[in-house]
């Protein structure tokens, strides 16, 4: 053991203030020597400096003492070793944003368009005198108006730009939330270590070179060190090396300790000898952004382009070293599942709105085609008139305007106020879920959470107050029913009692006075080791003294607690050359292992199996029933003439061990969980408990809870027995068998995690019920990873909770509470209902502008809505409803309903019969108005009026009546599911209210004031009266399609499916992978979608340099791919289209349309979208 810490003053650095701060290293030597491993590594440091001693002398810091934290040696440190912080990829600009937002389709179909139209209107033909010319500008009263061709195209390129400001606002302000977000949790992220001898907690960005850092199980490396001392430690380092191994470390074999790696067991303490981006992650960092041009190549390896995964992934950024390995180990780990490949919301709705684009798309077609034949008939044919040179640009303004409202009738039927709704609703919900105390990491877990049906949660400080206090104790043969008076026990039994709590212990954990006067006493540490220090100074003892006695460098070795130990031992050398070790952990566990228990008198005696049994029934059991932990304290001597025994060989030393008592830990239930639980069971989602505490205390805490009801047939089992009946004599896990045993399992104690990880996957693959399972967990050690990371939703608990356990998870719970899981699932519902609601609000209105457009213009030569009006209409539907509907407060309604589950669609038969019913009496009206309105109204007709005539007040009513109609209509949306108060809880939402008040004065003025940019002529205050009560007609209305019960309407079909069975099995046999777990193939759906977008610049590349060069291309389409569904479909895609003839282009398409992204007809604007 290296304890030479004497060879130097202590107090060095604390002194060293005034020092002239050239340190004995630089930048360049700690990179070179943190670049060798193991054995080069040791040698270079005994060659270069001594031992890690020299190092810290060179650093000038104090291996015990640490730094003087005084800010003008931290300073010094800065400049001279830089700070300990990898600056994020740079935020796009908002100009980026803009650039991007100007790339969608239609946008750009509408801009040309409207070039084109501005270019003819100032184009007059010489002597075209009209009359030849057809009816094409009869009826223009004077040149002036004729002049005013050119507004409805700069009107149009108007609206197309607030569209884009909106849209990349939009965008920046998510951009921003993120980077919001990612601070947050890099501020949450603490680490221990010791400046001026204090052991404080300070923020990661804050560590500097030469700081004296505390690691321990569980933690994830900030910075890159060097081992000053350890006990037991193990580090997975497969973050940055891809060896799934766990490297043990030592002073004398490998003190290398590298920042983005896991300490998975042991504790120690490091130097820090490198931060920032001159760590190892930092370097690894700096490779990947060095070279800016083969930035495009690795986007698909590391995935930032989509802007989430990067900003999202937080405690610094060891995630694009783990990508690397994670993504060859297997393609599609949940780390590294980016939004769009995950969540199933985002996966309905890319196929709605891929449906509803095509359908857009054949409709405006139409639309157009039509016009243009209706025109040619009529000039051409009808009225026989020839085609004249001087009269071509005014057939061509034609054209063009029947090509404009072609358009418009897409950009209307396009929803791309989904994407838009999807982000706000997120973003806002993940806001305000941060005042529930639930951090989102990833923003669609916020969603899935709605749709959760099940919850495995742990017991320890999630559904208990992780306040342990000891309440009975058996200590020399007699079971004391609360702590006994330090009299009562024999002098030696205590002093080897009050000696083994205080030194097997992690020296971290400590009992604090209380921060307010009356308060409790802080617990810091391990909750468990404090419950047993808050019985030393029960029994009037303290454990500091014995602590400052025999400081951490005097203990020879220490066994660190694990999930396989399930205890701790503690090895002191004694002054005669013998040992002494102390034990502590699980009852039953480190009883076995005893052989003796000290009696009344403290005096060893012998310990029989049967006595041990008669232990476990009398004095165990009951205090598990009471619900508490029990734990074992032990001791055993190693004589010096025994000589030193192999430390290695753990289950000869844990052995023959001397039993000092038996401590019943009490974990009181935290008051609110039960009706936490009892609103989970309401809602549908079943709540299972996942402990290690053995059955019996696991039953009594789960019957308080309310997770076991009384009278009912549910299965609590141990892992072992849950292992027996899982698994079939090979011992693989079998589906069925768990199948069997799932569906009634509520409480699984003594569980390792790796049982807690395969009936997590059991319950997500599942077939067997009628949904399939959507499941949540909590967990917070650093073995609850695995689990965290293969669930739908993974929470780690944000006090209690190991920096693995956080990095695995989707959500943090700040508060540790299970209250905040229930917060989540509301939160979540109320996300999936938003968008539900926007969509039922959105597609009516699109239905009918699109039939309204599309019969207008087929029957009256001009579409009764124009292009500038649409895009107004499109601006309320999409992106201020959005911000409307999607920023709806959740209720405590939301949990009296059963989760939606997979595959359950987004458009259920009432809100089909809501869309349907409201757009039927919008036509109604609208028609009427359209070929009656000008008798109702007494005005004269807009029908069939001339290129450039003015706006009439005919066409004016048509749309104001039709907007009127959208804004009563965006109440009757705020209900989904039939309920007839649309009103109900309307003053708690101010941003709808404002929304709907804010779109009615704008309507105002641009009827009022808009004239001839928006189509639109001043109306009489009798008009507006009527405009405004046809529209409150709506709500009405509302109210009789609520009346008619929806299950008589059978006709209607439901849209926006989740995955069904038959696909995933359809898609399996195209994978030619090896076996995807069901839910995998669901990530992929959304992924080739995401993927089409990526690769169409490149496929179109490699087919011209396959046709120039033959086949030499396809090794190159290949070789992008991260994830096998794009290998498979690139390889396909590669083949068909190095091959001469097409024939096989179409088997790549229906490869591609079987994984739910559209065919390569349907324009870029479906992968945008």
């Amino acid at each position: 053991m290296a304890n030479n810490t004497a060879d130097h003053p202590p107090g060095n650095s604390v002194a060293e203030g005034n020092h002239d701060g050239d340190f004995g290293m630089a930048v360049t030597d700690l990179r070179d020597l943190m670049e060798l491993r193991s054995a080069e590594a040791v040698n270079k440091i005994q060659n270069m400096y001594g031992d890690v001693q020299g190092i810290c002398r060179c650093l000038k810091t104090s291996p015990i003492e640490g730094l003087s934290g005084n800010p003008v040696d931290l300073e010094k440190r800065h400049t001279a070793f830089g700070k300990n912080f990898i600056p994020p990829k740079k935020a796009k600009t908002f100009l980026q944003l803009v650039w991007e937002a100007l790339q969608d389709v239609t946008l750009i179909i509408l801009e040309i368009a409207a070039i084109i139209s501005l270019g003819l209107s100032f184009y007059h033909p010489p002597g075209g005198d009209s009359e030849a010319c057809g009816q094409v500008e009869g009826g223009v009263e004077d040149e002036g108006e004729a002049q005013a061709g050119w507004i409805e195209g700069a009107a149009i390129l108007f609206s197309v730009i607030i569209v884009v400001l909106v849209t990349a606002f939009n965008d920046w302000s998510k951009e921003k939330q993120f980077r919001g977000l990612q601070s947050r949790i890099e501020q949450e992220q603490k680490f221990t270590v010791i400046r001026k001898g204090q052991v404080i907690q300070i923020p990661v960005a804050e560590l500097v070179v030469g700081d004296i850092a505390q690691i321990k199980y569980g933690d994830l490396l900030p910075a890159d060190g060097i081992l000053i001392q350890g006990n037991d430690l193990k580090i997975d380092e497969s973050s940055l090396t891809g060896e799934s191994d766990q490297v043990r470390k030592s002073m004398e074999k490998d003190p290398m300790l590298l920042s983005g790696t896991h300490v998975m067991e042991g504790s120690g303490r490091m130097v820090v000898s490198a931060v920032g981006l001159n760590s190892q992650t930092g370097i690894i960092f700096t490779l990947l952004g060095a070279s800016e041009h083969d930035e495009e190549k690795k986007v698909k390896k590391t995935k930032t382009q989509d802007g989430i995964a990067l900003e999202i992934q937080p405690l610094k950024s060891e995630e694009a070293a783990e990508l690397e390995e994670k993504e060859e180990a297997k393609p599609v780990k949940k780390v590294n599942v980016t939004k769009k490949e995950k969540s199933v919301l985002q996966g309905k709705l890319t196929k709605l709105a891929v449906q509803i684009g095509k359908a857009g798309l054949i409709m405006s077609a139409v639309t157009v085609i039509i016009l243009i034949l209706y025109f040619v008939i009529h000039t051409f044919g009808i009225q026989g008139r020839t085609w004249l040179r001087e009269c071509t640009p005014i057939y061509i303004q034609y054209f063009v305007k029947f090509f404009i409202i072609g358009v418009t009738v897409l950009v209307v039927a396009v929803p791309e106020g989904l994407p838009l709704a999807v982000t706000i609703s997120l973003a806002y919900s993940v806001k305000k879920m941060m005042k529930d105390n639930n951090l989102v990491r990833h923003l669609d877990a916020c969603e899935t959470m709605g749709n959760a049906t099940a919850i495995c949660s742990d017991k320890t400080g999630t559904l208990t107050m992780n306040r342990m206090t000891v309440v009975q104790a058996y200590i020399g043969d007699t079971h004391y029913k609360t702590v006994p008076e330090p009299d009562a026990i024999k002098p030696e039994t205590l002093e080897v009692l009050v000696n083994s709590i205080s030194i097997n212990s992690a020296y971290t954990t400590k009992i604090l006075p209380p921060e307010k006067e009356g308060g409790l006493p802080r617990h810091v540490g391990n909750k468990t080791e404090c419950s047993l220090l808050g019985l030393v100074l029960e029994l009037k003892r303290d454990y500091q003294p014995i602590r400052e006695e025999i400081p951490e460098e005097k203990l020879y070795k220490v066994y660190t607690f694990n999930s396989s130990r399930k205890s701790m031992s503690t090895v002191l050398k004694n002054a005669d050359g013998g040992f002494r070790m102390y034990s502590k952990g699980a009852s039953e566990i480190v009883l076995r292992k005893c052989s003796r228990i000290l009696d009344t008198q403290g005096q060893p005696r012998i310990f029989k199996p049967k006595d041990r049994d008669e232990m476990v029934r009398k004095v165990i059991e009951p205090m598990a029933c009471d619900g508490l932990r029990t734990i074992c304290v032990a001791y055993r001597d190693f004589p010096a003439e025994a000589g030193e025994p192999d430390w290695d060989i753990e289950n000869d030393i844990l052995n023959e061990l001397t039993c000092i008592a038996v401590v019943g830990i009490e974990d009181p239930v935290r008051p609110e969980v039960p009706e936490a639980i009892s609103k989970c069971q309401r809602a549908g989602i079943t709540v299972r408990m996942v402990t290690g505490d053995n059955i019996n205390t696991a039953r009594a805490i789960a019957t308080k809870c309310g997770i076991l009801l009384p009278g009912e047939d549910f299965l609590c089992m141990e892992g072992k027995e849950f292992n027996q009946q899982i698994r079939n004599d090979q011992g693989e896990v079998e589906q069925e068998r768990l199948d069997k045993v799932w569906p009634k399992l509520r409480v699984l104690a003594r569980s390792s995690p790796t049982d807690k990880h395969t009936l997590v996957k059991g319950i997500i693959d599942s077939t067997v019920g009628e949904t399939r399972q959507v499941v949540a967990v909590t967990g917070d050690g650093t073995n609850d990873g695995p689990a965290l990371k293969k669930a739908d939703v993974g929470f780690a608990m944000g006090i209690a909770g190991t920096d693995v356990a956080k990095e695995a998870s989707d959500i943090i719970l700040t508060d540790d509470n299970f209250t905040s899981i229930v917060k989540a699932v509301m939160w979540g519902r109320n996300v999936y209902d938003s968008i539900s609601k926007f969509l039922q609000f959105q597609l009516t209105v699109n239905v009918v502008a699109v039939i309204v457009a599309f019969t207008g213009a087929c029957i009256t030569q001009d579409s009764p809505l124009k292009a500038v009006q649409m895009l107004w209409v499109n601006l309320i539907m999409d992106t201020l409803a959005s911000l409307a509907l999607a920023t709806e407060p959740p209720t405590e309604s939301l949990l009296l309903r059963k989760p939606y589950g997979r595959n359950k669609p987004l458009i259920s038969r009432t809100m089909m019969k809501n869309i349907l019913g409201h757009a039927v009496y919008q036509l109604v009206i609208i028609f009427t108005l359209l070929f009656a309105g000008e008798t109702f109204f007494d005005i004269d007709s807009g029908r069939n009026t001339p290129l450039h005539s003015p706006p009439t007040e005919h066409y004016t009513i048509v749309f104001n009546v039709f907007v009127m109609m959208q804004l009563f209509n965006e109440i009757n949306a705020r209900k989904i599911h039939g309920e007839r108060n649309v009103f109900e809880g309307i003053y708690r939402n101010p941003i709808f209210c404002s929304v709907v008040l804010g779109t009615f004065i704008l309507q105002i003025v641009i009827v009022q004031f808009g004239g001839k940019p928006f189509s639109c002529t001043a109306l009489t205050i009798d008009q507006w009266l009527w405009c405004v009560f046809i529209g409150v007609g709506e709500l009405l209305w509302g109210q009789l399609i609520s009346a008619i019960p929806t299950h008589h309407l059978k006709f209607l079909k439901e849209a926006g499916h989740g995955t069904t069975k038959e696909e995933i099995h359809e898609e399996e046999l195209t994978e030619g992978a090896d076996e995807i777990d069901h839910a995998e193939m669901e990530l992929r759906r959304g992924q080739i979608l995401w993927f089409r977008g990526l690769n169409r610049i490149q496929t179109q590349m490699d087919v011209v340099y396959t046709f120039q060069t033959g086949q030499a291309a396809v090794p190159g389409a290949l070789r992008r791919q991260p994830s096998v569904v794009s290998q498979h479909n690139d390889a396909t895609a590669a083949k068909t289209l190095s091959s001469p003839t097409h024939v096989g282009l179409s088997s790549s398409s229906s490869l591609t349309n079987s994984a739910g992204a559209p065919p390569p007809a349907a324009s870029s604007s479906a992968a945008g979208n």
